[in-house]
């Protein structure tokens, strides 16, 4: 017996570019209804762009009121939008590090809140939230970065309890190097790279393994099976290799795989 696809409504924050964008090319291309949150659409077929900036939660609210009344609810929310800051602690000026988390953090955060109602009402529908692997093992020099990640898995495991008797389920995908125009946008703070004389490395090798890393197609691939399971679990991670890395986390004392991440960086 041939199993139908029940067209579904979903949003996707971000999807202009990298992960969001591949995701809502393989869910437009199974005939469901996309909708793209961000500031720039990439006008691909089938999905439906809506101009919204995840740190401006009157536009999300908007959108999540939009779509509700084009599609009469919304079954899926993919949070995709991200954006990165390099540098040392101590010197990346406080509007990057603010702007990090707001985009990153509070950006998926107003998102899930515009759309929590509508999917509480239908009592039934799915989150997910893209994270990363910096949320298991914290980067040197993108400790901004690794601090928000690892509070979007927090987040996303709280929430997942909090929104159960409604009927909807939350998970978070972790990520590692993925080769997408991120890389090219990240915002670099250079001062003090005089004093943290390893910074300059550490930033070009992430972004050298970044450009070598998987395509953003491998990860879409994994949120579309996603949204096609019955459960899920709270944690998924991309690519054999970092399944094992942050399983093996689980296994090493924290001080052994801090000095294993210091090395990979010095």
């Amino acid at each position: 017996m041939q199993h139908t696809h029940t067209p579904q409504t979903v949003v996707i924050t971000g999807a202009s570019s990298g992960i969001g964008r591949a995701a809502a090319k393989r869910f437009a291309a199974r005939d469901d209804r996309v909708y793209d949150l961000s500031r720039h659409g990439a006008g691909d077929p089938g999905v439906i762009h809506i101009d919204a900036d995840v740190t401006r939660p009157e536009t999300l609210q908007a959108a999540a009121e939009q779509i509700t009344a084009a599609a009469g609810g919304i079954d899926l929310l993919i949070c995709c939008a991200g954006m990165g800051v390099s540098g040392a602690v101590e010197f990346i000026p406080e509007s990057d590090l603010r702007r990090q988390f707001e985009v990153n953090l509070f950006g998926t955060i107003h998102t899930v809140k515009a759309v929590l109602p509508v999917m509480r009402q239908a009592r039934g529908g799915r989150v997910i939230c893209v994270s990363s692997v910096a949320a298991v093992y914290a980067i040197p020099f993108q400790a901004y970065y690794s601090a928000g990640k690892a509070a979007i898995n927090a987040f996303a495991d709280a929430l997942r309890t909090e929104v159960k008797p409604f009927g909807i389920s939350v998970c978070a995908v972790m990520p590692g190097d993925i080769a997408t125009g991120f890389t090219a946008a990240r915002e670099k703070t250079v001062a003090g790279e005089d004093i943290y004389t390893s910074a300059a490395s550490a930033v070009a090798k992430m972004e050298q393994d970044e450009r070598n890393g998987m395509s953003p197609d491998a990860v879409a691939a994994l949120i579309e099976k996603l949204a096609d399971k019955k459960r899920v679990a709270p944690l998924y991670t991309v690519g054999l290799s970092y399944k094992a890395l942050v399983f093996l986390k689980r296994l090493f004392p924290a001080a052994l795989a801090s000095k294993i991440v210091g090395e990979m960086y010095r």
